[in-house]
């Protein structure tokens, strides 16, 4: 399992941890800062999820009027794993 940290832009959370286990799926999804229930969901849901579809699932959402959000920069980090 390898362990992964994103600092994120644009949003309120600044940084994300997961892992993601030798199958491509997400493990320990935790968010430092941010709406602490709505993130936790967001980790939560996405356990045990394939890295690639989760972040299928999470690309283009908006937090009102931002170009992005805490799931969009799930993605964005799932992505820049990916390649």
């Amino acid at each position: 399992m390898k362990q992964y940290h994103y600092r994120t832009s644009g949003v309120c959370s600044t940084d994300i941890s997961f892992e993601i286990d030798d199958e491509g799926c997400l493990r320990n999804v935790e968010y430092t800062g941010g709406c602490n229930g709505n993130l936790k969901g967001i980790g939560a849901l996405a356990e045990g999820m394939k890295a690639s579809e989760a972040a299928d699932r999470l690309e283009g959402i908006r937090c009102g009027f931002k170009k992005t959000s805490c799931p969009d920069q799930l993605a964005k980090a799932l992505r820049a794993v990916e390649s």
